[in-house]
């Protein structure tokens, strides 16, 4: 299914959005600097992630939007993916970036990137989305707008996998510097992304995002380099491990 004209804009805004580069605070810096001790990182070749994701996720069928070599590398990232995917008139741009510098990854948060490319925080909360049997996902879900040329609405559902444990912000990254504990041998930050454009409405697409999520966590969590060592390791579960669930950034 091909985007609408009011689709594109959006969702191409948040692939730029999402490669800005922005520090916040003294105290962010020093979080960021104290993880930067290299450790037994697990780097991915460039494609890994688009290779290993199937392009069909529970009926969503998925699209490769390839991005410029700029971007990414903006972004900071060693891997990513940038997709979109759509079912039964429903759409979202999946965006994963994948790394194992966390201070160079952990910048690249919605509450800052996205304002910096000219949109309106209105929105920020905690969500859990249930997964059947296992414990719910624990992500952050941001509803922004923007006037003028591109305007509409857009939600954002975000959240991190940090050597198998999920956090739906930098929190878990933020204890990790306050236990000492300063190696980190993987980072992947996921964003869904939808824009409430034709509809209206950011609810439905809050919806949307949220069932995207529940589609997709599974076969996220699979491609991270512990879950293709271990895939029968059950610490992997979402909302295991002692993550701090809902806690903010």
């Amino acid at each position: 299914m091909k985007l609408t004209q009011e689709q594109r804009p959006i969702l191409i805004a948040a692939i730029v959005a999402a490669s800005l580069l922005l520090l916040s605070g003294a105290s962010f810096r020093l979080t960021a600097a104290y993880l930067d001790r290299p450790g037994d990182s697990a780097p991915l070749p460039r494609g890994t992630l688009t290779k290993a994701l199937a392009m069909d996720l529970n009926g969503w069928e998925g699209r490769d939007k390839p991005v410029e070599e700029s971007v990414v590398e903006a972004a900071d990232c060693d891997d990513c993916v940038s997709r979109t995917y759509t079912r039964r008139g429903e759409s979202v741009l999946l965006w994963i970036a994948y790394g194992v510098r966390a201070r160079d990854l952990m910048p690249h948060r919605p509450e800052v990137c996205y304002p910096g490319a000219g949109w309106t925080l209105d929105d920020s909360r905690p969500i859990e989305v249930p997964l059947g049997g296992a414990q719910p996902l624990d992500c952050q879900v941001y509803k922004f707008s923007r006037a003028g040329f591109g305007s509409g609405d857009m939600v954002v559902l975000n959240y991190y996998i940090v050597d198998g444990q999920y956090s739906p912000d930098v929190s878990l990254l933020r204890s990790k510097a306050s236990r000492g504990t300063s190696a980190v041998h993987y980072m992947a930050q996921v964003q869904i992304v939808t824009s409430a454009g034709g509809r209206g409405n950011p609810d439905a697409a809050e919806e949307s995002v949220r069932a995207f999520a529940a589609d997709s966590a599974k076969a996220i969590r699979g491609m991270m380099p512990d879950a293709l060592a271990n895939p029968a390791a059950k610490a992997a579960e979402p909302g295991s491990a002692g993550q701090p669930a809902g806690a903010g950034a």
